[in-house]
């Protein structure tokens, strides 16, 4: 079809023709993709390794906040209590904090706070979740407890000014529909939680932002009886979170997990379940944030290092911000831990980024996002495109993906659009990661799965990491380009065009590179 903007196109596996569009053409392609990223454990971010990992991701994709785990878990070293002539005290340590934000800032990101797990000096049972034990039970003391929310959100004003916090989301615990997560799911103790925590953090100050109930996906009513709970007791939410996963049950092998995947558009589902939710309550217009986010719900899950992932994930990442305010990929890095320390380099991992900073597909298919311009042209079910100010233009494509079976995926899959375009001349650079391109997963498997590889095998990994790229001058023709692409199993491709200033001088003549040329003529 022709939308209204001179845009058209058609998109089809073996060039078949199929779905064409304009939809949301003029709009701004908002940046709720880039809004948040997950981290392992803040205690992590202490580390050389994440520092350098973090630093990668924010010079090529540029994130806005991060969320992790475990602020008040014992690694952090926040709740001190201590006896002092037959009396407890407790003393508020932020030594470890200070490091990790102050670097965060640093690195141009700003903390989405979680408040969890339990200090173990605090908590009422011995219950805990992960490797390294964060406690999931209630507070031993509710009014400790708002102490140690309180001391925190005050020490993080006076270090970084009100101005500065009031921006940095503030949500109360995480999962607490899963028995994992929070003593028997008590939906009631989590209520009562919330209500300390979140009237807390508003004593200190009106404009703090503060939400949940961050719930996994799975139980859909704790949403609407949350909202239930805050309206009727006129409990503060600045916005409500959840997450967003589209795996199913975990079939255990060593050191790995393989699982079932529903199709991608599930997760847009979620995405947008909140609003549907709370459309008729008094909840309705509040920000919604998506506090996690992937295929698998798991650590130790191959799919997520592989080219498949990335297109598989790339149409959510397109189209996810029509949704929700805000959607985190779960995680930035596999410096994770959750399951204990990764027995090899590629081990299923969340990250964009394996350790060692080596770059997965999916890094790819953000860092593309980064590079694309801010106003949107077309939308179709394999692509977008955008475009800017200096007539720059940007699409990204990408393969259909079979969710059931991985060779099913189409061979190749054909792409034409008419683009409309300024100038006499464009430039086209195309970007690629494919089964055989941008594939580090791939070249490690070829290299014969090294757990550790030796320095020229990580280089060579870092070397396979890379896109492909091309590059090529295009006509311009009635006032557009058109485009006619191919794209292979599991790929996914940018192409910016950029109009071309011809400057080549008069007496240029490629003919002579060589030397060829007429006797006596100058040289």
């Amino acid at each position: 079809m022709t939308g209204s903007d001179g845009m058209t196109g058609s998109d089809g596996m073996t060039g078949s023709g199929g779905m064409t569009g304009s939809e949301g053409a003029g709009s701004r392609l908002g940046d709720a993709w880039r809004a948040c990223v997950g981290t392992g454990r803040l205690e992590l971010a202490l580390r050389a390794d994440y520092q350098e990992s973090l630093s990668l991701i924010q010079r090529e994709i540029g994130f806005r906040h991060i969320r992790g785990h475990g602020l008040f878990s014992d690694g952090m070293g926040i709740h001190r209590p201590y006896h002092d002539r037959g009396r407890r005290h407790v003393r508020h340590v932020f030594g470890y904090l200070d490091q990790v934000l102050d670097r965060y800032l640093e690195l141009g990101i700003r903390p989405f706070l979680e408040l969890g797990f339990m200090p173990s000096t605090l908590a009422s049972g011995e219950q805990t979740v992960f490797w390294w034990r964060g406690n999931v039970t209630p507070p031993a003391s509710w009014s400790e407890w708002a102490g140690l929310v309180r001391a925190t959100v005050v020490h993080l004003i006076d270090r970084y000014g009100l101005d500065e916090v009031r921006g940095w989301p503030i949500e109360v615990w995480n999962e607490p529909n899963l028995k994992h997560f929070w003593q028997d799911a008590d939906a009631a103790a989590y209520h009562r939680l919330y209500e300390i925590s979140a009237r807390t953090v508003k004593e200190v100050d009106a404009g703090l932002q503060v939400g949940g109930p961050a719930i996994s996906p799975g139980d859909d009513d704790w949403m609407l009886r949350f909202a239930e709970f805050v309206v009727d007791r006129g409990v503060p939410v600045d916005f409500v979170s959840r997450h967003a996963y589209t795996s199913g049950p975990a079939q255990h092998v060593p050191f790995g997990t393989h699982q079932s995947l529903r199709p991608a558009a599930d997760l847009l589902s979620q995405f947008g379940l909140p609003r549907r939710q709370l459309r008729d309550t008094p909840l309705a217009g509040v920000p919604v944030h998506i506090t996690e986010f992937n295929s698998s719900y798991r650590p130790d899950n191959p799919i997520h290092d592989t080219a498949f992932h990335a297109a598989y994930l790339a149409p959510v990442v397109a189209a996810g911000g029509e949704l929700a305010d805000s959607f985190s990929y779960w995680t930035f890095s596999d410096m994770f831990e959750e399951e204990g320390v990764p027995a090899a380099l590629f081990h299923g991992g969340f990250g964009l980024l394996t350790h060692r900073q080596i770059k997965k597909p999916t890094f790819h298919l953000y860092a593309f996002m980064a590079r694309m311009a801010d106003r949107v042209l077309a939308r179709g079910d394999n692509h977008l495109v955008t475009t800017d100010d200096t007539g720059r233009v940007t699409v990204l494509a990408w393969s259909p993906v079979d969710h059931t079976d991985l060779t099913a995926s189409p061979e190749s899959h054909h792409l034409r659009l008419s683009v409309p375009f300024a100038g006499a001349a464009a430039f086209l650079l195309r970007s690629t990661v494919s089964e055989d391109h941008g594939n580090a997963w791939r070249a490690w498997c070829e290299l014969g799965r090294p757990a550790a590889p030796y320095r020229r095998q990580l280089e060579i990994l870092r070397e396979a990491a890379e896109p492909a790229r091309s590059h090529r001058r295009l006509p311009v023709a009635g006032g557009a380009v058109q485009l006619d692409l191919t794209l292979t199993r599991h790929e996914v491709t940018l192409l910016e065009i950029t109009p071309v200033a011809d400057e080549t001088p008069p007496w240029w003549d490629e003919t002579r590179l060589l030397g060829a040329g007429r006797e006596g003529e100058a040289r």
